[in-house]
């Protein structure tokens, strides 16, 4: 069995629907698919979108080989075998445009778009869904920590409670992409360049005859990366003089020690107990490194209190998003072929924020020339060229649209971009680096309220007039 062809990675109903279409006749036909999340996560003001590297991976690597047709033969459907021949010479030859990694973004507004046969657009759907869930999720919480700890260093650890290898390869990569300094996670700094980062574990000075003499082997052992865990017996009483005599020693060989680390007890009294002893020796480069089920709320309080803490190891609640485990984004058929043309159509449904929007749209971000700050991002109809040429626009709430504004003197920056066109990829897709260097510079775009972690204003998200009408007419249309 081969683990790394993702082909299969989709739900069943998928290859049903593609079968259905096979035997129609109509799995030729196009459609246009956008994927989206209906709810900014953890009550948060924006959101970081990630994945893109994943999706195009995966859309790449797409191929139906022996092991997942012999598969596929074996479920009680009993698909036909012309069915299975077809699957054989599968590949993706559609487009796909998505938003750049790193991008703010926000609710509702579409973060990709697939434009291919009915029988490649929904095989995909299940895929991209998870990997942008996660990784936009993992992100969007990373960045919340940052702007937290503003100029501190941010160290992932989260690789043993994450829910797999996957999971917590990709969300060190997340993390990353949204201002983590580095991982602990080899294989995530092996596959993608992230720096990465260790101490050691209570296992070490346990180990020993005394944490003195745990201390003095692992600064024997790794003379210019010296960080001591100082919270295995009594941090202020054992752990923290022991390690000034270990830093001492290293000074005399001309080395100095990195930091310490909290991974218990009262972090903030601790981490300033720590502070002044090591300051009184005169080891005040000695940075304090703390963990232990660290995250936003937590280094909030902490900060607030006056802690001494120069570098913090964040885990469990950041590769798991542990207050909200789930994005919740949806991949939403807005347009499909007929008489060989698109025709737009809409889900509708008992939950107001469950109704789709209809037709193929683009999203822009509306920036005031005057501020060069957002004012709203505007998603209108892709035939719409009123933005483009930079005309006046209304820009209007799509539940209240008495609230409105004009906008004239202003710059329209195009979010979906072309990846793949007729199933090739047609981007150089940036490195992490430059991803990372997006994200910050994404960031000077939006007014601080908009970012603050507490009761954040709420961004505007606007449809265009014509959306807007096209939306409510297939509404009255279908309810009638």
């Amino acid at each position: 069995m081969s683990y790394d062809n993702l082909t299969l990675h989709t739900d069943k109903y998928q290859i049903n629907m593609m079968y259905a279409h096979f035997l129609n006749g109509s799995h030729q036909e196009k459609a246009v698919f956008e994927g989206y999340f209906r709810k900014l996560p953890f009550g948060n003001g924006y959101a970081v979108f990630a994945g893109l590297q994943r999706i195009v991976d995966y859309i790449r690597s797409l191929s139906f080989g022996d092991e997942e047709i012999a598969f596929l033969e074996r479920q009680e459907e009993n698909y036909k075998t012309e069915f299975l021949d077809e699957l054989r010479s599968f590949r993706f030859s559609g487009d796909l445009s998505c938003v750049q990694e790193g991008t703010v973004v926000f609710a509702n507004e579409p973060l990709i778009r697939v434009e291919a046969r009915v029988f490649e657009a929904q095989l995909v759907e299940t895929a991209i869904l998870n990997f942008l869930n996660y990784q936009t999720l993992i992100a969007t919480k990373a960045s919340r920590i940052k702007q937290i700890t503003l100029n501190d260093i941010l160290l992932e650890f989260g690789t043993r409670r994450a829910q797999e290898a996957d999971a917590a390869v990709w969300g060190a990569r997340a993390a990353y992409i949204a201002g983590f300094d580095a991982t602990s996670n080899l294989r995530a700094g092996m596959l993608f360049g992230i720096p990465t980062k260790g101490t050691n574990a209570h296992s070490w000075i346990q180990g020993h005859d005394t944490e003195a003499e745990a201390f003095q082997k692992y600064a024997e052992a790794l003379p210019d990366q010296v960080t001591l865990l100082v919270d295995t017996y009594d941090t202020l009483k054992s752990g923290v003089p022991n390690a000034i005599r270990t830093a001492k020693w290293l000074e005399g060989q001309g080395k100095r020690m990195n930091a310490i680390r909290l991974d218990s007890g009262d972090l903030a009294y601790l981490s300033k107990g720590a502070r002044k002893m090591l300051d009184a020796a005169g080891l005040s480069y000695v940075q304090i490194v703390a963990s232990n089920e660290l995250d936003e709320n937590i280094i909030f309080n902490l900060k607030a209190e006056g802690a001494k803490i120069d570098v913090w190891g964040v885990g469990t609640h950041l590769i798991t998003a542990e207050d909200q485990p789930s994005l919740g984004g949806v991949y939403k058929l807005v347009a499909r072929e007929k008489d060989g043309a698109y025709i737009p159509v809409i889900k509708i449904s008992g939950n107001p924020e469950k109704v789709s929007a209809p037709g193929v749209k683009e999203v822009y971000r509306i920036i005031n020339r005057e501020t060069g700050k957002a004012e709203a991002d505007y998603i209108a109809l892709r035939e719409e060229e009123d933005v483009r040429q930079g005309m006046r626009i209304k820009l209007f709430d799509p539940l209240h649209p008495y609230i409105h504004k004009y906008m004239e003197n202003y710059e329209a920056m195009t979010l979906l971009s072309p990846i793949f066109k007729g199933g090739e990829l047609v981007v150089d897709l940036p490195d992490l680096q430059q991803i990372r260097a997006h994200h910050r510079a994404q960031l000077t775009f939006f007014w601080p309220e908009y970012l603050r972690k507490l009761n954040p204003e709420m961004y505007p998200v606007d449809l265009s007039t014509k959306a807007w009408e096209l939306r409510l007419s297939m509404i009255q249309q279908f309810k009638m």
